[in-house]
């Protein structure tokens, strides 16, 4: 029998096999009851069934936080970082290996402070990857301290007496960045739209950038209490090529918005909106260049000529 090549190996079918939910399933979650990362675990779950998505050609890469524990929920490849270098990992593992899933589930400490350099390349870079940003407005894991999106005025272990700087945006931010193509937002307590945005973001063939906005029990008890018990307080971001419900959750929304997410200007004029939470698509653009498809011209060049090519580079310093 000859030696499997890598791109056979990439290529190999699985037949008819059928999986569920549970096959995607790992562990008990560690999270406290009533927090956000729980319905998102169950939506992006719900996911990978609905798309088959193989688990061993599934790879889900994070940072460090709370939401940076998804992987250990992940019956599929997992690869739990460094803080704030889950992106630097995801586009290595995209670049060489452009046949699997690629996942990045990031919070707004880990990606919005530590890991801003890394962010903000990587949307530049824009590879094909889904990349959920799950925002509690604090720091959860280390016990409550002021983050990058926490609202001025919160009061925390590191500001008692309320923070003073206004919070970043998120959303804004990645609509400022060259070549974004995919920016999205939703709420936890949204379960229809949380799964409708992150499978748009999902078929999207680019850098699909997805804020979460999500409850923290523990630490953040009254942030979304009003907001979720208020129709009013969300304005859903709706479109024929936006995200799509059903006519039965759009009824849940007092506010809607016609927004063509092919206009950039007007996205970033919703993402300035005060008083009401915008949820939907504010941004897209499938032709965007993408640098893993440049990276992928020599995937398939054999080991020998690889070496070939490495000593050939390596010739020109020789003294």
């Amino acid at each position: 029998m000859s030696e499997l090549t890598h791109d056979d190996l990439c290529n190999m079918s699985h037949g008819e096999t059928a999986f569920s939910v549970d096959d995607y399933k790992k562990g008990i979650p560690r999270w406290c009851p009533g927090c956000g990362d729980n319905g998102i675990l169950n939506a992006v779950q719900k996911l990978c069934k609905d798309k088959q998505l193989v688990p061993e050609k599934t790879v889900f890469v994070s940072g460090i936080g709370c939401s940076s524990r998804f992987p250990h929920y992940m019956n599929t490849y997992g690869f739990h970082g460094l803080h704030g270098r889950a992106f630097p990992v995801a586009e290595g593992v995209k670049f060489r290996r452009p046949d699997l899933n690629v996942f990045v589930v990031t919070g707004d400490g880990d990606c919005c402070s530590i890991g801003t350099a890394h962010w903000i390349h990587a949307i530049r870079y824009n590879m094909n990857m889904t990349v959920l940003l799950l925002d509690n407005n604090i720091y959860g894991l280390t016990k409550k301290q002021t983050s990058p999106t926490s609202a001025t005025g919160t009061k925390s272990n590191t500001h008692p007496k309320g923070s003073v700087l206004p919070p970043i945006n998120p959303i804004q931010t990645t609509l400022s960045v060259s070549n974004a193509s995919f920016v999205a937002q939703t709420v936890d307590w949204k379960p229809a739209h949380v799964f409708e945005t992150i499978k748009a973001a999902y078929e999207h063939p680019g850098f699909s950038f997805v804020r979460v906005l999500q409850r923290c029990p523990k630490f953040m008890q009254d942030l979304y209490e009003t907001t979720i018990s208020d129709q009013s307080a969300l304005t859903l971001l709706t479109h024929e090529n936006g995200i799509k419900l059903d006519e039965k959750a759009e009824k849940g929304f007092k506010n809607i918005i016609q927004h063509n997410p092919s206009d950039i200007n007007k996205g970033r004029e919703y993402a300035e909106m005060t008083g009401s939470i915008p949820i939907g698509l504010f941004y897209q653009n499938k032709n965007a260049p993408r640098y893993d498809e440049y990276g992928a011209h020599n995937i398939g060049m054999p080991v020998k000529d690889r070496i070939t090519a490495i000593n050939k580079e390596l010739d020109k310093y020789a003294v």
